[in-house]
């Protein structure tokens, strides 16, 4: 009997040494952008998700992205730009990121924190499927109550950690909408020459909606771990 207590006590302690040298697949805790921002970050199926929209200015190799207030300007772009949600960093920056226009998303210097990148179609889809598909994942990936949503915020669980709050977003002209109503997040996948996919959220529906945008339209950035 003590000869196979002592046994059983070895391969206990074995298989403690091996955990304790074996890395925990566990998410970033905090990751830095290349301006110092920090986001909390959170783990749906085998993706590591932001848990804050983006805020950077720079891309990753250090070029500034411009900050476009003119309504005029914004309408011409044909290069990467951003602003706050009606140019108002005091009243909208903390809470909901900037807004950036699809050609700061395709920038080839990196919009993304170094080992992150923004979602391309596929990707999208993965996780809209393991949160029970674009009928029901956006009410579980969308902030509960209405502090930051318009009632009714419906089918409102955030069940999966992602915390998608109504930063509404830029048109084309310039002029801004739908703060508090709608939140709409750039893919990276290309839809044609003039648009990209967008993937939006709503306060009366829980489901997720796909649709391509115009590039120069300004909408929401979550990054997704290489």
């Amino acid at each position: 009997m003590k000869k196979i207590i002592s046994i059983l006590f070895i391969i206990m302690f074995i298989a403690a040494c091996q955990k304790s040298i074996t890395p925990d697949p566990s998410p970033v805790k905090h990751l830095i952008d290349i301006d110092g921002n920090g986001y909390d970050t959170i783990n749906i199926i085998t993706q590591f998700w932001m848990k804050q929209n983006l805020k950077t200015s720079h891309y990753r190799n250090g070029d500034l992205i411009p900050e476009i207030t003119s309504d005029a300007k914004w309408a011409t772009l044909t290069n990467g730009a951003w602003c706050w949600y009606n140019n108002d960093s005091v009243t909208y920056a903390a809470t909901y990121g900037k807004l950036y226009n699809w050609y700061a998303v395709n920038d080839p210097r990196g919009l993304a924190p170094t080992g992150w990148h923004i979602p391309n179609e596929a990707e999208w889809t993965s996780v809209s499927t393991a949160l029970g598909g674009d009928s029901a994942a956006g009410g579980k990936m969308k902030e509960t109550d209405t502090t930051h949503w318009i009632a009714p915020n419906n089918g409102a669980t955030n069940s999966s950690g992602f915390t998608c709050l109504p930063g509404g977003h830029r048109f084309i002209s310039g002029s801004f909408e739908n703060i508090r109503f709608s939140y709409i997040l750039w893919g990276s996948t290309e839809f044609n020459t003039n648009n990209a996919w967008v993937h939006h959220l709503y306060n009366e529906i829980s489901g997720i909606s796909r649709q391509d945008a115009n590039k120069k339209h300004g909408f929401s950035i979550r990054c997704l771990k290489d």
